[in-house]
């Protein structure tokens, strides 16, 4: 079926509303005649049922969280509880403006200190941050973290360690901060090898960014020596929070030896996430790095919550006003219901949803990290080019079973990557179904591989030339489109 555009639809002198005689002001506002238009916009004049239907329509044919698994790895799609959104539409938050007296806005300030002392806590830091607008923006600012520490203490190091496994943003937000990046590569377990990162820390060392369970899934067993390791050295150890999903309730990063980190608000504390945005990607530091950390500050004192400024050695400002609040509302409303005890409950969730597909799937597709996984795993589907079938194919397949890929060509020691994350907040129900799906494409790859070659059948649009589709989109693709 068709679904014309917009303006397609457009007739002209219809219109969606109505408004009421003297409902709205004929005086010209007060506006400079350059900027004003010469010529009504060029709108779509629709009924208000076309708008309706129209962008309804739309809205089905995408896939969302609230009707699909998403078992997507390295950004994982963690249902949101609607009653998150509920409270960040509150009528005395939604009003406040940025621009407001800190006397006027006690509430959301007060907010916000408690959610930085909750995130302290729940990771074993000194003090977080909320500024950062996303993870890749919290990774970036702890790097602006180290390089101010170090010139503090009178050296300027230049080198960042990060693993092989570890996520792209990681020697991105590093090199953006004039760092030269050394990668490491992992051992035959996925995991560091100890002696290739001793052989590679020196004093032009300022941080080694891990990332812990890493991109495997695996928990890096010898996180202490590591620690070790690089604090002999001068250098500071940083965790890329990306996965903290595991470990909620079970272990604290501060208790590690961990010196910086930053979460992701939409992977671990239930905050919405796609298309870009918005989010959230708080960072949290231990003690000596508090004097670096971004102002201003949020203190409370004689009850009273305000803003401090006076911080010679801050990075400074990162991000206008106070960080992208309605997200930071969420993952509060969040934390405040599932409290202490659910902490640990949502990771031992996710832990037991990964394993039990890893479980269901190690017998028929490979798996060449682990005996057992954390959250999540990674599989390979190398095995099936003798067929002719790549990970896009299953990827592409997986649309026609009503579920979304994982995450696929990541981390990138895997060859034909496949990672799976099934996070928390499925049922077993759905685990099995997703399972018996990955299973039957696998079949069909060695049965009929034509399938899987031409997949997805069943949605809007087929195939399509991804290069195309991006830099010149088409926006009616009938559902026999090639």
């Amino acid at each position: 079926m068709l679904e014309k555009l917009i303006f397609e639809k457009s007739s002209p002198g219809r219109t969606a509303y109505s408004l009421p005689v003297g409902a709205y002001c004929n005086t010209p506002l007060p506006i400079p005649e350059r900027h004003l238009r010469s010529k009504p916009a060029e709108l779509p004049e629709v009924a208000e049922i076309d708008v309706v239907r129209h962008f309804t329509r739309l809205s089905q044919l995408n896939f969302s969280v609230d009707t699909n698994f998403y078992p997507l790895g390295s950004c994982t799609m963690k249902y949101n509880p609607k009653v998150n959104e509920d409270v960040s539409r509150y009528e005395g938050f939604v009003n406040l403006h940025p621009y407001q007296s800190q006397e006027q806005c006690q509430g959301i300030l007060q907010i916000l200190y408690e959610l930085e002392k909750t995130l302290t806590e729940i990771c074993g830091m000194e003090e977080f941050t909320l500024q950062p607008a996303a993870g890749a923006h919290g990774e970036f600012v702890g790097m602006l973290i180290s390089h101010a520490y170090h010139v503090k203490n009178g050296k300027r190091r230049n080198k960042i360690i990060i693993p092989d496994s570890a996520h792209g943003t990681n020697p991105a937000s590093a090199a953006m901060c004039g760092f030269d990046i050394v990668e490491i590569k992992s051992n035959s377990h996925g995991l560091i090898d100890i002696e290739t990162l001793k052989r590679n820390m020196d004093s032009d060392i300022a941080a080694l960014m891990l990332t812990n369970p890493n991109t495997l899934g695996l928990f890096e067993k010898d996180i202490l020596k590591i620690a070790e390791i690089v604090h002999d050295a001068g250098a500071l150890l940083y965790l890329d929070g990306a996965n903290m999903n595991a470990l909620l309730g079970i272990a604290k990063p501060g208790d590690m030896g961990v010196d910086i980190l930053h979460l992701n608000l939409h992977k671990t504390f239930s905050t919405p996430h796609g298309g870009g945005g918005p989010g959230a990607g708080p960072l949290g530091v231990v003690k000596k790095l508090i004097p670096f950390l971004p102002a201003p500050r949020i203190i409370k004192k004689d009850n009273s919550y305000n803003w401090q400024d006076d911080r010679p050695d801050s990075i400074g400002r990162v991000k206008p006003f106070h960080g992208n609040t309605g997200v930071l509302i969420r993952a509060y409303a969040y934390l405040v219901s599932v409290g202490s005890e659910g902490l640990g409950k949502i990771s031992e969730s996710a832990l037991v949803n990964a394993n039990y597909l890893w479980k269901k799937l190690s017998g028929h597709i490979e798996i060449p990290y682990g005996e057992r996984c954390m959250h999540e795993f990674v599989a390979s589907t190398r095995k099936l080019k003798a067929n002719g079938i790549t990970t896009l194919d299953i990827a592409k397949r997986l649309l026609d079973y009503g579920f979304h890929s994982p995450t696929i060509y990541f981390p990138l020691i895997v060859a034909d990557a496949l990672m799976i994350e099934p996070t928390d907040t499925e049922t077993r129900e759905t685990l099995d179904e997703f399972a018996d799906a990955i299973i039957k494409i696998l079949e069909e790859a060695k049965t009929n591989p034509e399938i899987l070659k031409k997949a997805p059948h069943n949605t809007p649009a087929s195939r399509l030339d991804e290069v195309q589709a991006a830099r010149k989109p088409d926006l009616r693709w009938r559902k026999d489109s090639s």
